[in-house]
């Protein structure tokens, strides 16, 4: 079952009013949900401390340069290749590292979906480039994992030091711990706010 559906969002409501409001003036966030597997873990990588319109306009610009986007097809890239796709010389090390754990068999992307939370978060924490943000995003986004919060996300901490009292990354932890076990669906509505209120695009699929 996705993370947004009717019976959760009641709970997370009835747990924390704050969830309620934000029901109240901008309606239930979007089932954002990508695939699971090596795309949508690229794009993730590409969203790091970028915003959401840059990071998607580089993977289009991969994505049309590539024959196919394949882990053997990042790794056959030049340097001067990733530069016109406008992908850093950070992210690129980033790409064909993951690119080579899963050529090479270090990483088995398709096995994740079978894995627990922690297992999933420490095979793809060993990659050079991905870390607790990275994996917390690809559990939700491509896992549908429940329980979720990236203390790592600024539009997380952003939002929760406009509308609580939390503004300290244990503070925020602290008040998070009441929204188990869909703290993924409250990060949601949290991301759905902060999108809403400074009129920037929902779909950023």
């Amino acid at each position: 079952m996705n993370i947004v559906n009717e019976a959760a969002i009641e709970q997370l409501i009835a747990t924390d009013g704050l969830f309620a409001k934000i029901y109240a003036r901008y309606g239930p966030p979007p089932v954002w949900a990508r695939p699971a597997g090596f795309v949508s873990l690229c794009r993730i990588i590409l969203e790091q401390q970028v915003s959401l319109a840059s990071a998607k306009a580089h993977y289009l610009q991969l994505k049309n340069y590539l024959p196919a986007f394949t882990p053997a097809h990042i790794l056959l890239l030049t340097d001067a290749e990733m530069r016109r796709c406008r992908i850093s010389r950070q992210k690129a090390t980033y790409l064909k590292a993951l690119a080579t754990a899963v050529t090479n068999g270090t990483l088995d992307i398709a096995a994740l979906s079978q894995q627990d939370e922690a297992t999933v978060r420490a095979q793809l924490t060993s990659i050079k480039g991905i870390g607790q943000w990275t994996a917390d995003i690809y559990l939700m986004l491509c896992l549908q994992a429940k329980d979720i919060f990236p203390i790592g996300d600024i539009a997380v901490i952003n939002t929760l030091r406009e509308l609580t009292g939390a503004h300290t990354k244990e503070d925020m932890l602290q008040l998070a711990e009441s929204w188990t076990p869909r703290r993924s669906l409250a990060v949601y509505f949290l991301w759905h706010y902060y999108l809403n209120k400074r009129k920037k695009p929902l779909d950023f699929l």
